[in-house]
C-alpha cells in the first residue's frame, strides 16, 4: 500500500493506494500516530484510490478516531469505493464516523 500525506489548512490529508490489511495497517498507523505527536488534530482519509479494508484497517481507524476526540480532533472518510463503503456500513461505522463524497467536502466540514 501506498500512504501520500498532504496538508491542507491544517487538516492532515492521508490518501491510501491499494490494500489496508494486516500486512499494511501498521504502516498507516505509524504515519497516524506521527501526524498526531506532531500536533494534528483534524484528519481526512481519502479512499479513492482504496481497494481493500480489513478488520485490521477498521482498528487503526477506530484508534484514531478515539485519539483525536481525546485532543478535540476530528477525522473524516472520503470517496470510498462502494464496496469499502459497504464493510464500514456493516462494521457500524458509519454511525460514528462522517463518510463524505469529496475531499474538498471533508475539508469543508473540519
Amino acid at each position: 500500500m501506498e500512504i501520500i500525506e498532504s496538508k491542507q489548512n491544517e487538516v492532515n490529508i492521508f490518501t491510501l493506494h491499494g490494500r489496508l490489511d494486516s500486512n499494511t495497517s501498521p504502516e498507516l498507523e505509524k504515519k497516524l500516530a506521527g501526524a498526531m505527536q506532531s500536533g494534528a488534530r483534524n484528519m481526512v482519509l481519502d479512499f479513492e484510490n482504496l481497494d481493500y479494508i480489513s478488520s485490521a484497517g477498521l482498528r487503526i481507524i477506530l484508534k484514531t478516531t478515539k485519539d483525536l476526540k481525546r485532543t478535540e480532533g476530528a477525522l473524516i472518510l472520503c470517496a470510498m469505493q462502494d464496496y469499502v463503503k459497504e464493510v464500514f456500513e456493516i462494521a457500524g461505522f458509519d454511525s460514528f464516523l462522517p463518510i463524505v463524497p469529496t475531499v474538498d467536502e471533508a475539508l469543508s466540514k473540519l
